[in-house]
């Protein structure tokens, strides 16, 4: 089989943009990277921008201009970082729709797996995480796994324990809906049946994110009825029967054996 081997340019920044469904036969591009994510990618070009000419920015000529293909994010970065040209290794101008599309996606695919135990063994996790890489906690993907063996609706909540301080937040650092948001616009402007709008509206909600810390501080600096509320959707747990009888935590009968107890009896 005879390899193609692509040209190698560096080009500027303002002859590039990203792909917005303007090649014809090419959706617009389904990869996106946020907040913590996107900011570990920028420290890592900035410290390291040597790596950009070992992982080129994939470019299709369009006109005037080059669309991304593959490497958005890693522009976007450079972009903020003032960069004032990218290497990027050009497609042919002959690639079809279809090619396009097939490498669109399979740039973003990672076939291979991490060696957990190794890396945990001989590498240094601070570091890890610094240079982009996503550590599991083994011990919390366990017991959400073990939970949802046993129930595949689960009502696990993760809630971390905090001490409050006497202070009231506002309610907009309480929660991050940026995400959901996002969402919520995407399902009203699609052509999708009502029913599955309400049900990827309520999966949507999925991407909002707590700040348990300050809704710590909101719960002990609130009256009684917005205290009872926030018990109630598991914001806080003060009560750990209470809890059980909820449904959000759920002790296992293994567990309960080992204490010599039957499920749900009292000491």
């Amino acid at each position: 089989m005879k390899i193609e081997i692509l040209k190698s340019q560096n080009i500027e920044l303002s002859k590039l943009e990203v792909n917005k469904g303007q090649i014809e036969g090419l959706p617009k591009n389904p990869r996106t990277i946020r907040n913590e994510k996107y900011e570990k990618l920028k420290k890592s070009i900035e410290d390291n921008p040597e790596m950009l000419g070992m992982r080129e920015v994939l470019v299709f000529p369009h006109g005037s201009k080059y669309v991304i293909i593959g490497g958005n994010m890693r522009f976007q970065a450079c972009k903020e970082l003032q960069f004032e040209t990218v290497p990027c290794k050009i497609l042919n101008k002959d690639t079809t729709a279809e090619q396009l599309r097939a490498i669109t996606i399979k740039d973003n695919v990672g076939f291979g797996e991490h060696d957990w135990e190794l890396l945990a063994n001989e590498w240094d996790s601070v570091e890890l995480e610094e240079w982009g890489l996503e550590v599991p906690n083994f011990e919390t993907e366990d017991t959400i796994l073990e939970a949802e063996d046993d129930d595949k609706y689960t009502k696990k909540v993760d809630t971390p324990v905090y001490e409050p301080k006497n202070e009231k937040p506002e309610i907009s650092v309480l929660y991050n809906a940026d995400r959901y948001k996002e969402l919520i616009q995407e399902i009203e402007n699609s052509t999708a049946p009502e029913d599955v709008k309400t049900m990827l509206k309520v999966a949507a909600s999925r991407h909002i994110v707590f700040n348990y810390e300050n809704m710590a501080d909101f719960y002990a600096n609130s009256e009684k009825e917005v205290q009872t509320l926030m018990e109630n959707s598991a914001l806080v747990i003060i009560d750990f029967n209470r809890a059980i009888e909820l449904g959000y935590v759920k002790l296992r009968e293994e567990i309960a054996a080992q204490y010599g107890q039957d499920y749900g009896d009292e000491e």
